[in-house]
């Protein structure tokens, strides 16, 4: 049974999104239909908390608009859900961030920005210098700080 179901949540999955934390700031495109048009509605906010997984999963975003906070529970692998882009990554230390309920103006949005670190390539500081990796030949004739034993016995200063 369990497997029939993860086949089928398989088939489902929508739109690839990114990783969304409570605290981020997001920018969700969604599908509105009004009548026999339709277009795309975007709706900014934070994201105050998520719940579930996989195919199951829904997060919950608020942001002011007019003066009167507006929320709404977006399921993320909703056909009616165009994109999702994280505009700035929070930095949250509890996983639901209710008590943005009870601020007014900015306050009721700020939450400290988390720095990302982006992967960059590692490069070699110094190309075609050996690095130095002491071994235990090394650690035999010297001590922990890389003084030889020779100076310690003889008494010699650095």
């Amino acid at each position: 049974m369990d497997q029939l179901i993860q086949l089928v949540e398989a088939t489902q999955a929508g739109v690839e999104t990114p990783d969304i934390y409570p605290g981020d700031s997001v920018r969700i495109q969604l599908r509105v239909i009004e009548g026999e048009k339709e277009r795309l509605q975007a709706f900014d906010g934070v994201v105050i908390s998520d719940r579930g997984a996989g195919t199951n999963k829904t997060i919950t975003v608020r942001k002011i608009s007019h003066g009167v906070g507006v929320e709404r529970i977006i399921p993320i692998n909703s056909p009616n859900v165009e994109s999702v882009t994280v505009l700035k990554h929070g930095k949250a230390r509890r996983s639901k961030l209710f008590y943005l309920r009870k601020r007014t103006g900015k306050a009721a949005l700020k939450v400290k920005e988390r720095k990302v670190a982006e992967k960059a390539p590692e490069a070699e500081p110094h190309p075609g210098k050996k690095k130095f990796c002491p071994d235990a030949a090394f650690f035999s004739r010297h001590d922990r700080h890389g003084v030889p034993f020779s100076r310690l016995n003889r008494g010699v200063s650095q």
